[in-house]
């Protein structure tokens, strides 16, 4: 099951709405026969995929271990537990049941009623941690959300003058890339957009394609077009949500480039109410979305309770109490009796850290 777990991890941020899924299949006499994953824009299955590679002759009788149950409807394929029947496949091992209506158990029980042995459950917690962006927009109507940040040891993002300056070094911003990669979606805002220029594409040799989507929040409209946000709609979609009543005289020209404009209602505050950004990226089809953004927009996000990961890097700067901190606009007055995040990975890359925290479940 590991060995398709990592296969999964082959699939994140390029399968649009279907999940990253990944398969092994092992021959009646043990040996590995072949492994697959969710092809590029969801199409094929993983269990096609390990399937269609495998020696026809030694599919009878194997084990095929799927991260998730094999779906039982017809859409633009045909049900991949009818694939695994047809193939003789005498044992399937699911790490975790799937929860889409259209399957949530009909796969389990249609290869137990072939015949095949069936075991569910194995790794579940490891392969949920792939899958987690699709559990999340199936059972939360909104992508997983990760929030990341690059600061200074001080928790600092620039400097007072707010110019932008590179604070970790290229091996860590090479992982910031990949990380984009993987991610289905890229949220940010207009400040950030004005004040650094940034592309939000991924730009490691190989990878140019997998750039996310990249979406905005840019309430009245400001994004130049001349921004290299604009520039680059050949390399990834770029959507900016507005408000009601956002000036018009930018919006049939940003339109005209190719940019998606949508409109969303505003919160108490006045400002753009961020459930309904994150349920619109979600119907757009994405599962995982990484927030880029400065100290505004992310304490907000943490203030609404919607950051599922922290991926913090981190350099050893120090650069002093009058610098941009990462999170503006939280007040805590006590310390909680746990802390709301728990740290899942961590490491180095050149003298630069990083560490990853989850959003601790209630059993934890």
């Amino acid at each position: 099951m590991r060995v398709a777990i990592a296969e999964s991890r082959r699939a994140e941020g390029r399968t649009a709405d279907n999940p990253p899924v990944g398969c092994a299949i092992v021959g009646a006499a043990g040996q590995l026969l072949a492994v697959g994953h969710t092809a590029k824009a969801g199409r094929p299955h993983a269990e096609t995929e390990a399937m269609t590679k495998a020696p026809a002759a030694l599919l009878a009788g194997a084990t095929a271990y799927v991260t998730l149950e094999p779906c039982a409807h017809t859409g633009q394929t045909d049900p991949c537990a009818d694939a695994l029947i047809a193939r003789k496949i005498a044992r399937v091992v699911i790490a975790v049941a799937d929860p889409d209506k259209r399957v949530n158990g009909a796969g389990i029980d249609r290869l137990r009623a072939a015949g095949i042995t069936v075991d569910v459950g194995v790794c579940a917690a490891e392969a949920g941690r792939v899958l987690a962006g699709f559990l999340t927009r199936l059972t939360a109507s909104r992508p997983f959300v990760t929030w990341k940040t690059a600061t200074s040891l001080d928790g600092m993002i620039a400097l007072a003058d707010g110019h932008k300056r590179w604070l970790t070094g290229p091996q860590m911003r090479r992982y910031v890339h990949l990380l984009r990669s993987r991610s289905d979606a890229l949220l940010s805002a207009i400040g950030t957009v004005l004040a650094d220029d940034p592309e939000f594409t991924c730009r490691l040799p190989g990878l140019e394609a997998d750039s996310p989507a990249r979406f905005v929040l840019d309430a009245n409209l400001r994004t130049p077009g001349s921004s290299a946000l604009v520039k680059t709609l050949d390399r990834a979609p770029l959507t900016l949500f507005h408000q009601k009543g956002a000036p018009s005289d930018g919006m049939a020209a940003l339109a005209d480039a190719g940019v998606t404009l949508t409109e969303l209602p505003s919160d108490a505050d006045g400002r753009l109410n961020l459930l309904a950004a994150m349920q619109a990226i979600a119907a757009a089809g994405c599962n995982t979305v990484m927030v880029e953004a400065g100290a505004g927009l992310s304490g907000s996000l943490f203030s609404h309770d919607l950051i599922d990961r922290i991926v913090w890097t981190q350099s050893h700067h120090l650069i002093g109490g009058d610098a941009i901190p990462a999170i503006n606009g939280m007040s805590k007055l006590a310390l909680p009796d746990r802390t709301h995040y728990m740290l899942s990975d961590e490491g180095r890359l050149g003298d630069d850290r990083w560490l990853v925290l989850d959003r601790r479940s209630r059993e934890n």
